[in-house]
């Protein structure tokens, strides 16, 4: 089974085509400029890494030439877009409505519609990939993998501000968390490292990069974060 992993920025998209069987990177990619005629993708496959201009004024024109590289003959990964099996989505703010990883469909585009003012570089973003997929590859399977989901399990205690309740009962405002995948992840493969069950283990797991966030974990569930409201919002640890 070969899976299409996106995410999509308001300007960018980064992609990898993965084959399940063996966990191998096939081919990976990422378009920067999106809506400029400066726009160009670096595309990575078979020990080769091109970089070509090409104008995309939209995702949907971003995903198509970049779905065009996985079947070039020069560098082909794939010989058809029918061995793509399913489409994954990094998705980043879904709010208190979305706790796992989920099937995307209008419901969820229309969660990620919600929490676009808590989110507004990215859940548009995200959304447009999803729209970009449906009219590149119709009927292909999506699922939609949230940041915030694995922080879902963070007591009401810490996730409520000091602030009047008022906030939270009528906008939302609330501790969320993101870089959820990559504290799960991370989490999970130290617990494979140690040998222990991760059930029986309180980690702290540190997500650097343009964005960085520390979760504290225990037993294999979020219970602290130190990002907030937004993608953007931090707070000092514990609060």
């Amino acid at each position: 089974m070969k899976i299409l992993v996106l995410n999509c920025g308001s300007s960018s998209l980064k992609y990898q085509l993965i084959d399940m069987g063996t966990e191998e990177v096939l081919a990976s990619g990422k378009y920067e400029r999106i809506g400029e005629k400066e726009a160009f993708l670096t595309h990575k496959a078979q020990g080769q890494k091109k970089q070509m201009d090409n104008p995309a004024y939209n995702h949907t024109e971003a995903i198509e030439f970049a779905l065009q590289q996985l079947t070039n003959p020069e560098y082909k990964v794939i010989d058809s877009l029918e061995e793509i099996s399913a489409i994954g989505h990094r998705l980043v703010h879904g709010g208190e409505k979305i706790a796992e990883s989920v099937i995307i469909d209008d419901t969820v585009v229309n969660v990620l519609k919600e929490c676009s003012d808590l989110a507004p570089l990215h859940n548009p973003a995200c959304i447009l990939g999803i729209e970009a997929c449906k009219n590149v590859m119709p009927n292909k399977p999506m699922v939609g993998v949230f940041d915030t989901a694995f922080h879902q399990s963070i007591p009401k205690e810490r996730y409520i501000y000091p602030i009047p309740y008022e906030y939270y009962e009528k906008y939302g405002v609330r501790k969320y968390g993101f870089h959820g995948t990559s504290h799960m992840f991370v989490s999970q493969r130290l617990a494979e490292i140690e040998n222990k069950p991760i059930e029986n283990m309180k980690i702290v797991t540190c997500h650097l990069g343009q964005g960085s966030s520390i979760c504290a974990v225990e037993g294999g569930k979020s219970v602290d974060t130190s990002m907030g409201l937004t993608p953007l919002g931090r707070n000092s640890y514990g609060n």
